[in-house]
């Protein structure tokens, strides 16, 4: 049977270093930004974001979609882009809680594990896969619901709050 060209060809090699690059340039950006003198801790616009109320977690869980977005696009593997969604979930529950969430932002570096997931898929070439349309926009859907859901959890949990302080 003759090669025939993909519909959705893979990216070539050098095409992915741009891409790859950008992306740890936005993964620090979030989690890594200013390390704290004295330590070797690093904080990024994460945290800071999530200290705003209900938007502040969506912009983050959105921003933290491109990474997995890009990553699907360049070809890694179903399997790391479920492992990168996780991360993301993770992050984006448990931010939902006021206070408890920003901590843990401080803490849960879910960009920067992503891009390990990504620069360690991509030193498997077997791994690698062809830009498949369907998965991606299933891909982005699920994402979107994701930050949705993650913008109406902290509203109801602050109606609870609410309720619970004034007794109404």
């Amino acid at each position: 049977m003759p090669d025939l060209p993909s519909r959705y060809p893979m990216i070539e090699p050098d095409a992915k270093a741009p891409t790859v690059r950008r992306l740890r340039q936005l993964s620090r950006l979030m989690d890594n930004m200013i390390t704290i003198p004295g330590t070797q801790v690093g904080v990024g616009l994460d945290p800071i974001l999530g200290l705003l109320p209900i938007g502040g977690d969506f912009l983050g869980v959105i921003l933290s979609c491109y990474i997995v977005l890009e990553a699907a696009r360049i070809g890694v593997s179903r399997a790391t882009l479920g492992r990168m969604v996780v991360n993301i979930i993770i992050d984006g529950l448990i931010g939902t809680f006021p206070m408890l969430g920003d901590l843990f932002d401080f803490a849960w570096k879910a960009n920067t594990l992503n891009i390990q997931l990504l620069e360690e898929n991509l030193k498997s070439p077997q791994n690698m896969q062809k830009a498949d349309k369907g998965f991606m926009l299933l891909l982005l859907v699920g994402l979107l619901l994701i930050a949705i859901i993650l913008v109406i959890l902290p509203m109801i949990v602050i109606g609870w709050l609410w309720q619970a302080i004034t007794g109404s």
